[in-house]
């Protein structure tokens, strides 16, 4: 079960003991916990290991369970609490919803004392209400049916919910980017303040009530996505070319010519804006044309020069003027403009085309363009749909010419269907919005692709087919999906209908220690994780798709293909029997593992929650040659050309970059660091929190201080967190060799500081913080005196190759090696120089000696090389 039962804080624990027939005690603060174990060697390890917790904490800091950080953030943050009954549960629980996570406990004493029972992150959950007093809330996981004291208690706690799922979905880092350009701060159609919606092909942003006019006009003129919502559609290229295009670039070109008369305002009324957005961007009423129009040769041979260039004002009005996104350019290594513009460098050029790949104006009319020929998107970019009567029945999926014929079209058995994919025009509307029944709702069905304004969904077929369906209804279009859904899913993978996945099916795998045979399983890709179900209905600990270590190449052939994700400690072989659904999925899944947007959220990942690219920086800095010891680490700047090319490289895909001695120079991977916190959206300390830790610097009391830097640190993000303590601890490296380096905890302060407060040097306090942050160290990020140990060997060993190294002594392919004593843990972890001529019966032996571990006469030792990284 993905939910706890109990959760008991360590720091609570006084003692452990036996009480007999493989029983023990845990005596807490306020109660005391009976155990029974298999038998009295398992009873006797549970005691010795809780009892070594509990004396290790009792010598530190008290240290808090998950559950106890995230009550203490919300206990200031509660929207609603009270009691409600949970089927399952004797007596009423108390609920607390705080922020974007619903806490159960036993009753409100245990609330006052933090120990709960579990905690419901509602980025996964969905509120249903089931009758007058009942509810459900609804996560992949389970299903929690509530049941409150009156009708009215359970709306509010519906509304609650629903208002903390809200706040775990939206973002607001991309509208804060885009805001940052003074015209996108009004709608570019009325002038509303904070427009938080967008047209991503025009290039205008717009706010909520014209962007439900917009969306009346279909996708084929204008493509409307959330600035807070949508995020995986905001790539860094679409953020930077709404900062540079902007409003006022927008409507110079379409409301050149708009008569005061017929300029709407913020309180203009939907008929107003109906007619003015169709009279803007429909008919170009208002726009500014272009003087080659009617001229189409002309318009043309302009575009393909034009996409060449910067000049984005030029491309967007020959293009919205009658020019052809798909035109023949005449050269055989370019055909088109978009490829012209790849070739020039020109990423905003190349990505207003591609936004813009199926518009077009043919004298004013909007006319289709040619398919882009890609597989997965030119299905979408033909002909419009065939209006088609469907029905769902007995497990037959049949389309009519209308609702009068009773001979279809065609049909498709569910037990043929092999894969779901959904294709929302945007996000669905509330849970409880009205929906029709599936016997009267109209869908279009086409083999080539849809009609505007459509909401759609593919239909993967065993003969290797696609099938299009769409509805204009979002509501109806997920009805319809979900139905298909539940006819051809196994009941033994049911859990995975609880999912709003984005692709559903069933595929051949092999994984953990069943090699030999591939068996049948069922996936479900939610963004970037990845569910799996066996055959045997288990379903397995779903792979989360950014932390992959590795992510294998495919290549169709004639035979049986295979995908390998790999995660830390488990690889999974996806095997694909037909190439189209297949494809698909390697795309899906190739997508969902990159880098998404540019927070630190949004990046691939460590099994530590560090961002893949951060990581790689600080690995090879550390162990390259020269790197910590490198005069002026940090701050001297590398080469800018480098710098970008290697950012960029690692914000694609991190990881297939190998970091190489020789290739890279340690001064560009720096500055590629650097340059990496200082663009991250919404900042490492979040601009929620930074002025916080400003704040901070300003208590002279040295213990308060640190204090709050800890109180600070646990209010931050988990990965802002664990990034935040990974560079600090780096930097903490840095200054023990600032005799060589010259950066010692100031120095890297003033370079570091600007960079992650992103304030460009205006304020000293930044400096002053990270400063703080290097020289309490181990108080402020609570480092055990294992962590410290181990740090201490590292940088010993660094300084003692440093030191053969400058005499001579060193030799070749010598290298420091992690060697970890029968488990991969962190207390059987040790730091060894490995040279080039030492054997494995040496290395094995150091080791040993090292944990003062007596070799007998019958044990066997073996040494195990195991290569995570694919690197030397």
């Amino acid at each position: 079960d993905t939910y706890s039962k109990r959760l008991i804080p360590v720091s609570s624990i006084s003692r452990v003991s036996s009480i007999g027939d493989q029983k023990f005690e845990v005596v807490t603060n306020n109660r005391n916990f009976v155990f029974r174990a298999e038998n009295d060697a398992d009873r006797n390890e549970w005691i010795r290991t809780l009892q070594q917790i509990a004396e290790e904490r009792k010598s530190k800091a008290p240290e808090r369970s998950s559950m106890s950080f995230a009550t203490d953030s919300a206990t200031e943050l509660v929207d609603k609490s009270g009691f409600l009954e949970l089927r399952g549960f004797k007596h009423k629980l108390f609920v607390v919803v705080a922020g974007d996570k619903v806490f159960l406990y036993k009753n409100a004493e245990d609330y006052r004392l933090k120990i709960g029972i579990t905690y419901i992150e509602m980025n996964v959950g969905n509120v249903k209400e089931v009758d007058r007093r009942g509810f459900d809330l609804t996560t992949p996981y389970r299903i929690f049916s509530f049941s409150a004291d009156s009708e009215q208690e359970k709306e509010e706690w519906v509304e609650a919910m629903q208002q903390s799922i809200s706040e775990a979905l939206s973002n607001s880092e991309v509208a804060e980017r885009i805001w940052a350009v003074e015209s996108n701060r009004f709608c570019a159609d009325c002038g509303s303040p904070k427009p938080d919606w967008a047209s991503i092909n025009l290039c205008v942003v717009i706010c909520k009530r014209c962007a439900g006019e917009h969306r009346g006009l279909g996708p084929g003129i204008t493509k409307v996505r959330s600035l807070k919502m949508d995020r995986k559609v905001w790539t860094e290229e679409l953020i930077e070319l709404f900062q540079q295009f902007g409003n006022m670039m927008a409507n110079q070109f379409w409301a050149a010519n708009v008569p005061p008369s017929e300029a709407i305002s913020p309180a203009s009324g939907s008929q107003e804006r109906r007619r003015f957005v169709i009279a803007k961007y429909r008919e170009g009423k208002y726009r500014r044309y272009h003087p080659l129009f009617g001229n189409q040769e002309e318009l043309d041979r302009a575009l393909c020069a034009a996409v060449t260039t910067s000049d984005l004002a030029e491309t967007q009005a020959l293009l919205f003027c009658g020019a052809s996104v798909t035109c023949d350019t005449g050269d055989p290594q370019c055909p088109t403009p978009l490829a012209l513009a790849e070739r020039s460098g020109q990423r905003l050029q190349m990505e207003f085309l591609l936004h813009n790949k199926t518009s077009g104006w043919l004298g004013g009319c909007r006319g289709a363009s040619q398919s882009s020929g890609r597989l997965l998107s030119a299905v979408l970019c033909c002909a419009e749909f065939s209006r088609r009567w469907c029905t769902l029945q007995d497990g037959v999926l049949s389309y009519y010419e209308n609702d009068r014929n009773t001979v279809p079209n065609g049909e498709i058995r569910v037990e043929e269907i092999v894969c779901l994919v959904n294709n929302p025009l945007h996000r669905l509307h509330s849970p409880g919005a009205p929906r029709l029944p599936l016997c009267s709702c109209r869908a279009w069905h086409s083999s080539s692709g849809p009609r505007e304004g459509t909401n759609t969904f593919e239909v993967y077929t065993e003969a290797d087919r696609l099938y299009l369906f769409g509805l204009e209804n979002p509501d109806s279009a997920r009805e319809w999906l979900k139905s298909i859904a539940k006819s051809f899913v196994h009941p033994r993978a049911e859990e995975l209908l609880a999912l709003d996945f984005e692709r559903l099916g069933r595929l051949h795998y092999k994984g953990g220690l069943t090699l030999e045979h591939a068996q049948e399983g069922w996936f479900a890709l939610v963004g970037s994780t990845l569910h799996v179900c066996s055959e045997d209905g288990r379903q397995q600990e779903p792979l989360q798709l950014r932390k992959l270590q590795e992510l294998c190449d495919v290549v169709w052939g004639n035979a049986t293909t295979e995908t390998e994700p790999r995660c830390a400690g488990r690889t999974l072989y996806i095997q694909g029997e037909r190439k189209l659904d297949f494809l698909g999925w390697v795309h899906a899944i190739q997508k969902a593992a990159g880098s998404s947007g540019d927070t630190l959220s949004e990046q691939q990942m460590t099994e530590s929650d560090v961002p893949l690219l951060v990581d790689r920086c600080i690995d090879y800095i550390t162990q390259c040659g020269m790197g910590l010891t490198s005069e002026g680490i940090y701050r001297k700047s590398g080469q800018n050309s480098k710098t970008t090319s290697l950012l960029e490289m690692l914000q694609r895909d991190a990881r297939r970059v190998r970091l190489k001695e020789g290739e890279h120079q340690v001064d560009d991977v720096a500055n590629t660091l650097k340059r990496f916190f200082r663009d991250l959206g919404d900042g490492l300390f979040t601009r929620r929190w930074a002025p916080e830790w400003l704040w901070a610097t300003a208590l002279e009391d040295e213990e308060e201080k640190v204090g709050k830097y800890r109180q600070l640190l646990a209010a931050l993000p988990p990965v802002n967190r664990a990034t935040l303590k990974a560079l600090i601890n780096h930097l903490f490296r840095v200054q023990c060799f600032s005799g060589e380096n010259q950066m010692n905890t100031h120095n890297l302060a003033i370079v570091f500081g600007p960079t992650l407060f992103q304030t460009d040097g205006k304020d000293y306090k930044a400096g002053r913080v990270v400063e703080d942050l290097i020289s309490h160290y181990v108080e402020i990020f609570n480092v055990n005196d294992q962590e410290m140990k181990k740090q201490q060997n590292e940088i010993t060993a660094i300084m003692k190759m440093r030191e053969a190294s400058s005499s001579g002594t060193q030799q070749a392919g010598d290298f420091i090696c992690t060697v970890y004593l029968e488990e991969k843990k962190t207390e059987t972890e040790q730091h060894v120089k490995v040279s080039a001529t030492m054997t494995a019966e040496e290395l094995i032996f150091e080791i040993l000696d090292r944990r003062k571990i007596a070799m007998k006469e019958k044990d066997y030792w073996s040494c195990f090389e195991v290569n995570e990284r694919e690197e030397a």
